[in-house]
């Protein structure tokens, strides 16, 4: 540690330490453009100038590294007349834009202007001017506005690990660009947006829409994919106008993915947003008491074990809590969270959750990827691992289809048959496995959806207990989950009980009255045309389309929920608008249909129901909390009555814009899809690397 006195303040940091994070533990800010915490160092912009005792002029605070018993001044007059040149330098051909600029009242630029910029201008030369180019529909370029600060080369070659910007000629000539002009193909490039302190890169389906005093902002969770990213809502009104990342370092860090960002559009298209039921080969507007009523009839005139029930990708915890009470009153069984089809052994919960965390990827020196492309199913926990592989040597294998993961990575194979090979050892990756300290092994929940998806997943337990990756210190077998509920459905034990029928069972017709709890991802054409469908969600999707009734239920950005992520980690997300028309909150449906079929449900708030949770699963009392799970008992889960095949793994989703209601229904969604056609490998991971 490094004794460091900022403005008379001593503090201590650590060797290797930048004089600016020196000055930041002393409390102090420093204004800058190019420096970034989570960004190699640049040191091109000079506006983070301070002066250090015994140099004979300021220096760049960003890249200056400290020294024991180094004294820094931050504040003297020297500093701020450097300050007031830099930025007098920056303004010279910065166009005034600042009124028609999305990026008024959240500029970096406007901000510091207004402590060290001058009132006139001493320039008298023309000002620079330069093309725009086309990015694709995400985002809008105002290059004449980049102050060259680098940050966008910098996180697409980083951390998104897709090198496709750069700088070309030099000094005023010197201009940012992808150097051939075509759009942006990293699945992360929406955060260049946040990066850039100036208006040169803004939102493109954003712009012009809104400035950020107008709107009310709402915390809540990512549901697009498993990962949780933490997000804030950004509403004006009764509709959602923007989704921004917030700071998690144990889940997203400040990262989100651009669907997760940008579908934001299909929450107010397709929507349901009245009861309907069908009368004949149509569907009729009808009352909330008439939709009632219908179900209560159907349900009624059947067997309890001829009712079933599937939870779909998006759905909240209270509500398949309120589902699964529901049905347990009217003594059915016949209940699965698994829309996809799965069959493993989800008896206990390190059978499914990421056991190593998010974070805990930092820690691994070796990665086995299983019939995943963590890229398109789950982008922020992929930079996570990109970040482990620049951080120090890691060596990563997989198996599945052939994907550019933004990271080397040995091709394995495409098929289970190398997992034999990797158990007797016959294969070269089995060296690797086994000479690592913390290796880690990653299934994706894709692949289990395969008829021997138990088989899968026994055989990759063993394969994680050969090669020590299940200690009391480490558990290196992790389930990386796309669907948001999937993980919270487990921990209800929102699944077949004893005798009860899976979803594969119910769709192929053996219930006559099928519930879908927003299930869209579902095989709906497999349901015979005799069964009874009541469909509760929030778009009209594939369910609707099906459905004899439906519910019209809120979106995440709707309602409170509780959500657990792929780790495991218990998180909460809250309201941010209404539901449209007389849609409502999916818990308070299911309380309201319960009355009707005479089992009334013991809540009728949602506190009194989030009590009853609790009661029955303590760890929802805990939001956000997480705790890494020991791999105490080795027996590995039950490889269920299929065998092993060696049929080649498949991809999750057609491609990576397009996997729920909301984003089928976003037209900034369907624009990427048209920017990035399937004969684009780098987009849809189709090539070999």
């Amino acid at each position: 540690m490094a004794k460091v006195i900022v403005d008379g303040i001593e503090v201590e940091i650590a060797n290797g330490s930048s004089v600016l994070q020196a000055c930041e533990a002393a409390g102090k800010e420093i204004p800058r453009f190019c420096y970034h915490e989570r960004l190699s160092v640049a040191g091109n912009c000079r506006m983070c100038l301070v002066e250090v005792e015994k140099m004979p002029k300021p220096v760049a605070s960003c890249g200056q590294p400290v020294a024991d018993g180094m004294v820094v001044f931050t504040d003297t007059e020297n500093v701020r007349r450097a300050r007031r040149g830099v930025m007098e330098f920056l303004l010279i051909n910065h166009p005034l834009d600042c009124p028609i600029c999305d990026q008024g009242g959240e500029c970096d630029l406007q901000d510091e202007a207004v402590s060290y910029g001058r009132d006139t201008s001493r320039y008298d030369e023309a000002k620079r001017a330069v093309s725009q180019p086309d990015w694709g529909p995400l985002v809008k370029t105002t290059m004449t506005r980049c102050i060259h600060c680098t940050r966008c080369i910098r996180f697409s070659t980083e951390i998104a690990g897709v090198p496709e910007l750069g700088a070309t000629a030099r000094g005023e000539s010197m201009q940012v660009g992808t150097y051939v002009e075509k759009a942006l193909s990293s699945e992360l490039s929406g955060n260049l947006i946040d990066l850039c302190p100036v208006g040169a890169l803004t939102a493109k389906p954003y712009a012009f829409t809104a400035r950020p005093w107008e709107l009310r902002k709402t915390d809540s969770v990512d549901v697009l994919d498993a990962g949780g990213a933490n997000i804030r809502i950004d509403a004006r009104g009764a509709e959602v106008l923007r989704i921004l990342p917030r700071m998690n370092d144990a889940v997203n860090e400040e990262w989100l993915g651009d669907k997760s960002r940008f579908s934001v559009d299909g929450l107010k298209r397709r929507r349901l947003d009245q009861p309907w039921l069908r009368d004949g080969a149509r569907l009729r507007p009808a009352t909330w008491d008439e939709c009632f009523a219908a179900i209560a009839a159907r349900i009624k005139a059947v067997a309890p074990s001829r009712i079933g029930a599937i939870a779909g990708d998006l759905m909240d915890v209270e509500s398949m809590f309120a589902l699964r009470d529901l049905f347990t009153s009217l003594g059915s069984g016949n209940l699965d969270c698994r829309a996809d089809g799965a069959r493993f052994d989800a008896s206990q919960r390190q059978f499914y959750v990421f056991n190593t965390s998010i974070a805990g990827i930092e820690d691994a020196d070796a990665i086995l990827i299983i019939g995943s492309n963590p890229r398109h199913e789950a982008p922020v926990l992929n930079a996570r691992i990109r970040k482990r592989y620049l951080a120090s040597p890691t060596f990563i294998g997989h198996i599945g289809l052939p994907h550019d993961l933004t990271y080397p990575a040995m091709h394995l194979g495409t098929d289970p048959s190398v997992l034999a090979a990797l158990t007797d050892g016959s294969h070269p990756f089995a060296a690797t496995l086994r000479a690592a300290k913390t290796p880690m092994l990653i299934l994706g929940a894709g692949a289990l959806a395969r008829p021997d998806g138990a088989a899968l997943h026994a055989a990759a337990w063993a394969l994680a207990a050969q090669f020590n990756m299940l200690r009391a210190d480490w558990h290196g077998f992790n389930i990386l989950h796309h669907a948001a509920a999937r993980v919270g459905g487990l921990d209800l034990g929102f699944l077949p009980a004893a005798g009860g029928q899976d979803t594969r069972a119910m769709l192929d017709g053996g219930v006559d009255v099928l519930w879908l709890l927003g299930a869209d991802n579902a095989d709906i054409a497999a349901i015979p045309p005799e069964t009874f469908v009541i469909y509760q969600g929030h778009h009209g999707d594939a369910g609707a389309a099906r459905a004899d009734v439906i519910l019209p239920g809120a979106a995440y950005t709707e309602k409170d929920g509780i959500y657990v992520n792929t780790e495991g980690r218990v998180q909460q997300g809250f309201i941010a608008v209404k539901p449209p028309g007389s849609a409502r909150e999916d818990w308070r449906i299911i309380r309201a249909a319960s009355a009707s079929l005479g089992q009334p449900l013991v809540y009728d708030t949602l506190a009194a129901l989030r009590t009853r949770l609790a009661a029955a699963h303590p760890h929802f009392a805990a939001p956000a909390a997480f705790r890494r799970l020991a791999a105490t008992d080795l027996q590995g889960p039950a490889p269920g009555q299929v065998a092993l095949s060696n049929a080649p793994f498949t991809a999750v989703a057609a491609n990576y814009y397009q996997t729920d209601p909301i984003s089928r229904a976003s037209p900034t969604m369907a624009a990427c899809v048209a920017a990035h056609s399937p004969a684009d490998n780098t987009n849809f991971g189709l090539a070999a690397e």
